[in-house]
């Protein structure tokens, strides 16, 4: 299987890059200028690194080095943007939504459109990382609203993509990683980055037990928008 992540140099990406090359699958790994934890791993004949700042358009290099067929695209990259103190209902500035925005949401959906004409058909699986933060119903504390919006439009963003590819045979999904220890997460998380993968490969191969552009959990369960 061909597996493509961006987002893949740090952290739950670069979980899932250990993850699916120890489950004996090719992995296109990509990021944005600086390869982190792949440099550890680049004597593996199933890694290939790529560069792509994904809030840009790829240059031909990029894509001539892609496979002609992508069984799963993890859209994983993402940014919280500045810390809770500035994303407060007095603090927050235009230029952050804006930017956490286009990170977090606007990259996931030109990544799809990019590699579309590359997913199997039938078969391929899009899922796109977003968060329980971006789910209204779970909003009991306010706060945090440029991660948040973003969050809550890929969800949005995921189930339309989910309607539009259901007739290709095309899969998607929107996983909630759960609290994880990671710079974003920060060590208070409640579970590592292995437990977390684990969890939502879990879900991507039982995909076809919840409706498609489904909001779920690491842990299998329903996250109401």
């Amino acid at each position: 299987m061909n597996v493509f992540i961006t987002g893949a140099n740090r952290g739950l990406g670069l979980a899932f890059v250990s993850y699916y090359l120890d489950h004996g699958h090719s992995v296109y790994a990509c990021h944005r200028g600086n390869t982190g934890g792949l440099s550890l791993m680049q004597d593996n004949p199933d890694l290939h690194v790529l560069e792509w700042d994904v809030t840009t358009e790829p240059d031909s290099t990029l894509l001539e080095a892609l496979p002609d067929s992508i069984d799963l695209l993890i859209n994983n990259a993402g940014i919280y943007g500045p810390m809770k103190n500035g994303q407060t209902l007095e603090a927050v500035t235009a230029d952050t939504m804006h930017h956490v925005y286009d990170v977090n949401c606007v990259a996931p959906l030109r990544v799809v459109q990019t590699l579309l004409d590359r997913l199997t058909r039938p078969g391929a699986t899009i899922a796109n990382v977003s968060s329980k933060m971006g789910s209204s119903t779970d909003n009991s504390s306010g706060g945090t609203y440029a991660y948040r919006a973003a969050k809550a439009a890929l969800a949005i963003v995921s189930k339309s993509m989910a309607m539009d590819l259901e007739g290709q045979g095309i899969r998607v999904i929107t996983l909630h990683p759960g609290w994880v220890r990671t710079d974003m997460g920060g060590e208070s998380g409640l579970i590592d980055t292995t437990e977390s993968v684990s969890g939502m490969a879990s879900v991507i191969d039982d995909i076809d037990k919840y409706k498609p552009g489904a909001f779920v959990a690491f842990d299998g369960a329903i996250v109401p928008y």
